[in-house]
Order: structure tokens, then C-alpha cells, then sequence
């Protein structure tokens, strides 16, 4: 799958949510990147070897910690790497699943919801 391919399924997922969440999403922006960089990795707690199956990253200051000071700061961001998700989902409907998944997740750590919660909540 090409990249122009993969940005759709990110397209799709976007546009897919319910019109209540579009409504909410204010300075985030969603990437798309190869893989991640070794920025990334920091970011995620990860050693090296472990990013081969990082498929995303929320970058930013959730909505439950936003107070009213939060003004004039550069956009949270949602970042999505390609590689791993073509590499590890080949076939196009398991690829489109799990892209829609991985945007579902880093949005749930935009609207504050933590690794913790969403264990509870059945979402891995």
C-alpha cells in the first residue's frame, strides 16, 4: 500500500467519528510519519527495539488538564507511522481496522483517557 493509500484510511477514521468528538478536537493535529523517530521513542518511554510496534503517539496536554491558561501553545499532536502498521497488518481490511483503532486510541489520550483506563475498558 502506498502512502497516499494510508493517508486515507487516516481520512476515514477522522471522518468517521461521531460529529460530538469532531466538535471537541481543537489544536491537534494529526501526522503521518515512516516510522518513529528516536524523539518519538523518548516520548513513548521506548527503547529502540521496542518502537517496531509503536503505531501512534498523542503529543500534548489532554483536554481534562487544559485550564484556563491554556492559550497560545503550538498544537498537540496525533502521529500515526506507516511502516509498522503496513508491516504488521497486510491485508487491506485488517490494516484499515487497525489504523481506525490506533487514531480511536491517541484521540483517547487527547480527551485525558490513560493506558490504565483503557486496559479497564477493553480497548486492547
Amino acid at each position: 500500500m502506498d502512502e497516499s493509500t494510508f493517508e486515507q484510511l487516516v481520512i476515514e477514521a477522522l471522518d468517521a467519528l461521531p460529529e460530538e468528538f469532531r466538535r471537541q478536537l481543537e489544536n491537534v493535529e494529526v501526522l503521518i510519519e515512516r516510522r518513529p523517530t528516536p524523539e518519538h521513542r523518548r516520548a513513548a518511554g521506548l527503547k529502540p527495539w521496542q518502537s517496531r510496534s509503536l503505531y501512534g503517539l498523542y503529543q500534548g496536554v489532554p483536554l481534562t488538564e487544559r485550564g484556563g491558561g491554556y492559550t497560545l501553545v503550538p498544537p498537540d499532536t496525533i502521529t500515526l507511522f506507516s511502516e509498522p502498521l503496513m508491516r504488521d497488518f497486510r491485508s487491506p481490511e485488517a490494516l484499515r481496522e487497525q489504523v481506525r483503532r490506533t487514531v480511536l486510541h491517541e484521540l483517547a489520550h487527547y480527551f485525558g483517557i490513560d493506558d490504565d483506563r483503557l486496559h479497564e475498558l477493553g480497548a486492547y
